[in-house]
């Protein structure tokens, strides 16, 4: 199926005719930032929207509250695009400011920008129906409400549920400092509790009858920070000790807990990496006399890239060229730049990109495609989708360079033009990639072609325990 009618230029006109509205959405989602699984209002409002644009809606799906797909069309082709709308706890910050200056102290706040992630996959997918319809074109678009992305693996649990299996591509986007289609892979990652369970004492009195449970955390700790120097360099392992047993010195502490975080390039590594760090959880069980239990809380596959739908996007995103940036939002990137942001932290966001961007203060250009792929030291769940479906997924600069993810200095900018700007061309790159896959079969040919030598030809499975539901995780936010 050939048909021109869906151009860059028409898809574009039919973003650019509903943009305003998905700015507003992206902003009320901004002002009620809710944090993994609780998304209620975000999925409210882009329901009510979608519903409006004749969207078919299906709530509650993946076992999560907060999970939904609203699609359009009938037949194939069919193409998914991802949206995100989870905010991070204690960021909340007034809009605008080149200070500190939370709204209400110890609330959440969008400081990764997912409030314009779920508005500007939602702006794609109705401007990319809004073309379909005009043009009397067959396929159907789907956009998928995405929970959780931040803690708790929303697409993690789609993918699970086989939410994605008809999919003939699939598309996302992230808020970002540059534009630019997104080559790298990422790191794979599981994170789990860890919790011992000991016999509490009085620690003057009989301390010898006591068995420490935080004795226990502690020795753990020194184990898996002794395994660093004999891991892989690329992999990554954190904790953190989320119950010491109490704050009482002189009782011999009967429970304590800590969260591990293992991530490497690959799946499979990163699970043998993991029964490593479970192996010194036992010893230090062993050697304390307590009991240890492991529960798996999220895991995320690593990203496979897909070049034929890159050099599709970026095709697109060089015929669209960079965020139209006026004098005012140039000035409000400077002026958060002197009084903000540090030389280390602009360096830092543009070395993975080019060098030369540490002079500017906003992205005014589209970053050409690497010739060598390279490993994103992050983790996301669209990894758990790109195993499935042909993937692609561009950035575009909606912050000052140099603006850190997850913290205040981005929450102050989630709602301001420039990141408006950013949001739309995303959407017009989604849109118009999508319609590439609509309008030639021989590019969805070539995608899933790829797709099934990076894999191997593995079918899917889901790291996430079959145990382990949304349910476990509600209210774990971190």
């Amino acid at each position: 199926m050939h048909n021109d009618r869906l151009s860059l230029d028409a898809v574009a006109r039919h973003v650019d005719a509903k943009a305003e509205d998905y700015c507003a959405l992206s902003d009320r989602i901004w002002a009620v930032p809710e944090l993994a699984f609780e998304e209620h209002r975000a999925v409210q409002e882009q329901i009510a929207m979608l519903e409006r644009e004749g969207f078919r809606i299906t709530r509650n799906v993946g076992g999560m509250a907060t999970a939904f797909i609203a699609e359009f069309g009938k037949g194939g082709p069919i193409v998914g695009i991802l949206g995100e709308f989870d905010a991070l706890p204690d960021l909340a910050q007034e809009s605008g400011r080149t200070e500190h200056v939370p709204t209400v102290k110890g609330t959440p706040g969008h400081g990764c920008g997912h409030n314009l992630l779920g508005a500007g996959s939602a702006l794609a997918a109705v401007a990319l129906k809004d073309a379909l319809e005009a043009e009397g074109i067959a396929g159907t678009v789907r956009y998928y409400g995405c929970p959780a992305e931040e803690s708790g693996s929303g697409k993690t649990f789609m993918a699970r549920a086989g939410l994605f299996h008809d999919l003939d591509a699939a598309f996302c986007w992230h808020p970002s400092v540059v534009n630019e289609v997104q080559t790298t892979s990422s790191l794979a990652c599981i994170q789990a509790y860890f919790r011992f369970k000991g016999r509490a004492a009085h620690a003057a009195a009989a301390p010898h009858v006591g068995r420490s449970a935080l004795d226990a955390v502690e020795l753990m700790n020194v184990g898996v920070n002794y395994m660093r120097e004999h891991m892989p360099s690329d992999a990554r392992v954190h904790y953190a000790t989320t119950n010491t047993g109490g704050n009482a010195p002189n009782v011999v502490q009967a429970f304590a807990e800590s969260l591990y975080l293992v991530r490497s390039p690959h799946l499979p590594d990163a699970e043998r990496l993991f029964e490593r760090v479970k192996k010194i959880a036992e010893g230090a069980a062993l050697m304390t006399e307590t009991s240890v239990t492991v529960q798996i809380t999220d895991a995320t596959s690593n990203v496979l890239p897909n070049k034929a739908l890159q050099e599709a996007m970026y095709e697109n995103m060089r015929r669209l060229g960079p965020p139209d940036f006026d004098e005012a939002d140039l000035a409000f990137a400077e002026k958060l730049q002197k009084t903000a942001l540090t030389e280390e932290e602009i360096l830092a966001s543009v070395k993975p990109h080019d060098l030369s961007l540490k002079t500017k203060v906003l992205h005014d250009g589209v970053l050409t495609m690497p010739t060598r792929e390279e490993v994103m030291m992050g983790t996301t769940d669209v990894g758990d989708v790109s195993w499935i479906v042909p993937t692609v997924q561009c950035h575009t600069a909606c912050f000052a360079i140099g603006t850190p993810f997850h913290t205040w200095q981005l929450v102050t900018q989630g709602n301001l033009p420039a990141a408006h700007k950013g949001m739309v061309l995303a959407a017009k790159a989604m849109a118009a990639t999508a319609a590439d896959v609509l309008r030639n079969p021989d590019l969805i040919a070539r995608a899933k072609a790829e797709l099934k030598e990076r894999n191997g030809g593995r079918v899917y499975l889901c790291p996430i325990p079959e145990d382990v539901t949304p349910d476990d995780l509600r209210g774990k936010a971190a």
